[in-house]
């Protein structure tokens, strides 16, 4: 059985071990959250090159006591070239590849916006601290994980199509087993740059001119004028009050507002007991609801047709309740979005708290690893359509839709609480699942995360949009499920990588740090 872990001294939640020991080792150095998450940034960049790299994208939730959350939005935008011309007759934008690879990498920038706003806090530790274990794990090698190795095989033969992927991630031509060394030696010279030269090099400087150089050459649309262009934006998070805490998400471009939606829903709705058939189908028809309306208008920042706080409105929420029927499921046709994603949380020993999420969008991005920068590039552009008029039309400058939204409580009897996931169409689900265990049915944190759970829709290259059980769920309630309209399909793993990978850390008010991580995936806890 898995325990929560406490202390005192701060925490790190990541799903790869030596991104948090990364995270870690820098709050037992004295650096602050955010800093500490910087580090598990560059560290899990290179650890875990499926699900997140350089050339992504990133959100930031940052928590200070006593004061409003600050959100980052480090989500890079379509390149000037962007447009559909320069996709003329493509029926879509190819999933993989240089076409693939059409947005700016934000997550970079990310990093240096939230390190500008823990200046402030004291006492910063430098750079070549901070990115000090990414850059011997990418020199010395790590030992692929099972998910690189079973990822890798799935897509090899699609992947290895897109110019550098081969050289950087397979071994000798081949796809590298679990335990196997691999090495970066492009990637740890890159971070190094980084180190010595400052982060915004990524965007105006040496390494800027080296990757423009590069993408144009393989066959992007981007260009050197869209790395200058770039900087990460502090954004206003979106709030919902329940009985016991305030809960924040980021605005669009992400699906923040269906995470949010979900729990303020279920809370008109809340179950006697968690984990029956009254609290999953709850939340499982809450999430429908959510995500109608999540497709309905979140998109560019500067084009959503309505506010999304408003659709967090005691009215709205009400009314999106009243539609749920607390014994038939609503049919569910949807086209869901896949994605791959690690989500990771910090808390210093001062309280002040990191909720965090890096993604490239599907496994390996668009498979594009730069030559001389070793850096991979995201495919989150392909998210776009060609028809400028859709509400998610492909144009230069706009951001894409993301699913990426990292989430925050402050509860209030004083504790915060961060916590997410990777997992695309999942992330919401989990969310929901992680905190409606913990907050509103008061189960121990580590088990909010370990009990099985549930996902509906798609996610991992999968095509059908069912309701998925993880095997550890009670038969009854499968069947319960079931007679109510749910299309039921129990998988055979009892933890599995369709869930996601979770976690969570909680900071109480008497200095007490509470942190869970998923048995699911690679990763841990580490704490002070």
């Amino acid at each position: 059985m898995l325990h929560t872990q406490r202390s005192y001294g701060g925490s790190c939640v990541a799903p790869h071990h030596l991104a948090t020991n990364a995270g870690r080792d820098v709050l037992k150095q004295g650096g602050n959250a955010v800093e500490a998450m910087v580090a598990a940034a560059a560290a899990i960049a290179v650890v875990y090159p499926h699900m997140n790299a350089l050339g992504g994208d990133g959100f930031w939730l940052i928590h200070e006591p006593g004061k409003a959350p600050i959100a980052i939005d480090a989500c890079g935008p379509a390149a000037g070239l962007a447009n559909a011309d320069f996709y003329a007759g493509d029926a879509q934008i190819p999933e993989r590849g240089p076409k693939a690879a059409l947005t700016m990498a934000g997550t970079v920038g990310g990093w240096h916006e939230a390190l500008n706003v823990a200046a402030g806090w004291g006492e910063s530790l430098p750079l070549t601290t901070l990115l000090a274990d990414a850059i011997h794990h990418a020199e010395a090698g790590v030992a692929v994980s099972k998910s690189q190795e079973t990822l890798t095989a799935k897509h090899v033969e699609r992947l290895s199509q897109s110019p550098g992927f081969s050289e950087a991630l397979l071994l000798n031509g081949q796809v590298p087993r679990e335990g196997e060394r691999l090495r970066q030696p492009r990637l740890a010279a890159t971070l190094k740059r980084l180190a010595e030269a400052g982060l915004d090099d990524f965007y105006r400087g040496e390494l800027a001119a080296s990757m423009a150089h590069d993408l144009e050459a393989v066959g992007s649309p981007l260009r050197l004028a869209d790395f200058h262009a770039y900087r990460a934006q502090q954004v206003t998070p979106l709030e919902v009050t329940l009985q016991e805490a305030t809960l924040y998400n980021l605005p669009a471009p992400t699906q923040g507002m269906a995470s949010l939606m979900i729990l303020a829903i279920y809370e008109r709705l809340k179950a006697t007991k968690p984990n029956g058939f009254d609290h999953l189908h709850g939340l499982i028809e809450a999430t429908k609801r959510a995500f109608i309306l999540r497709d309905q208008y979140v998109t560019d920042p500067d084009r959503v047709p309505t506010s999304l706080q408003e659709l967090l409105s005691k009215e709205s929420i009400a009314q999106e309740a009243a539609h749920i029927d607390l014994q038939r499921a609503l049919p569910w046709p949807h086209e869901p979005a896949p994605g791959d994603t690690i989500w990771m949380g910090t808390v210093d020993s001062e309280g002040r708290s990191v909720s965090f999420i890096q993604s490239i969008y599907w496994e390996f991005g668009s498979g594009v690893v730069l030559p001389k920068s070793g850096v991979l590039w995201q495919n989150r552009g392909i998210s776009f359509s060609l028809n400028p008029d859709d509400l998610r039309g492909l144009a230069p400058g706009r951001k894409p839709f993301h699913t990426l939204n990292p989430a925050l409580a402050r509860f209030n009897d004083g504790r915060t609480m961060v916590y997410g996931t990777m997992g695309g169409e999942g992330q919401p689900q989990t969310q929901a699942a992680v905190f409606s265990r913990y907050a509103l049915h008061g189960m121990e944190l580590q088990q909010a995360v370990t009990a099985p759970r549930w996902l509906l829709g798609r996610t991992w290259g999968e095509t059908s949009t069912n309701l998925k059980l993880e095997n550890r769920f009670d038969d009854r309630l499968v069947s319960a499920l079931a007679t109510a309209g749910h299309d039921v399909e129990v998988l055979a793993e009892p933890f599995s990588d369709t869930m996601g990978h979770a976690g969570g850390i909680v900071h109480h008010p008497d200095g007490l740090i509470e942190s869970a991580h998923d048995p699911r995936s690679n990763g841990g806890a580490a704490s002070v």
